[in-house]
């Protein structure tokens, strides 16, 4: 894969969009825009997590640390095609990412402790700890339509724009496809921008005049506040 890389340290910010303010912002940003080397696809993720949900309960009471397993592909994969498997952290709003790549088959049952790779560094080593001390196994796979894009000025800064995501907790498998059941509102885009410091004040000032603001959001923790706490703790957080 062109141009992997395999350890991120940056901060990212989250903003969902209506169709409205979608487009008048892209008329403002798209001047100063180009496609990235990966700029059309479809992001499928596998996520992780005790049988209690435990690493997505602490996640969405924002404490100051968090983490997250989970098995990425861009595109629906096959069975031999290369996957990544991300330890995602979170530690003062800065975001660390880890990963590895392995084929999917061979991702998956690494994961389900049926499968030892080869030696594979320190971000290898990582996972194995988070795998020893969480018994986890796959629970929520949710798949978005992204078009990816860096600043023409600043290759650094990065803006990836998601539609259309939707989620399932059966065939829990990247391989089975990324269909699933919508999560946002018709026509809601979230937005992502990603950058190693401060925003430039171009952008920053075109967000403050368009009312567009900075949340929260997380696409495991939406699902999960929609649709699984109800479902599995009758409408009541349960707290370990």
């Amino acid at each position: 894969m062109k141009d992997t890389k395999l350890s991120f340290k940056r901060y990212e910010k989250k903003y969902l969009l209506s169709g409205e303010k979608y487009s008048a912002l892209w008329k403002e940003l798209e001047p100063r825009l180009e496609p990235d080397a990966f700029f059309q696809s479809t992001v499928c993720s596998l996520y992780y997590d005790w049988d209690d949900f435990r690493l997505i309960r602490n996640s969405v009471e924002k404490p100051v640390y968090k983490e997250k397993l989970r098995l990425r592909s861009y595109n629906v994969p096959g069975p031999e095609d290369t996957v990544f498997v991300e330890l995602k952290k979170k530690y003062e709003g800065i975001v660390y990412k880890r990963r590895v790549q392995l084929p999917a088959c061979q991702a998956e049952e690494y994961l389900a402790g049926r499968f030892t790779p080869p030696e594979g560094g320190q971000i290898q080593h990582e996972i194995d700890w988070f795998l020893k001390t969480n018994p986890v196994s796959p629970k929520v796979l949710i798949a978005c339509d992204r078009r990816a894009y860096v600043a023409r000025e600043d290759s650094q800064l990065r803006l990836t724009f998601d539609s259309s995501i939707r989620w399932r907790e059966t065939q829990l498998s990247l391989c089975a496809g990324d269909h699933g059941q919508e999560l946002l509102e018709p026509g809601q885009v979230l937005m992502e921008i990603k950058l190693p410091e401060a925003a430039p004040l171009w952008l920053a000032e075109l967000l403050s005049r368009l009312d567009i603001y900075p949340r929260g959001f997380s696409k495991y923790g939406r699902c999960y506040e929609l649709n699984l706490i109800e479902k599995y703790f009758d409408g009541v957080m349960v707290i370990a």
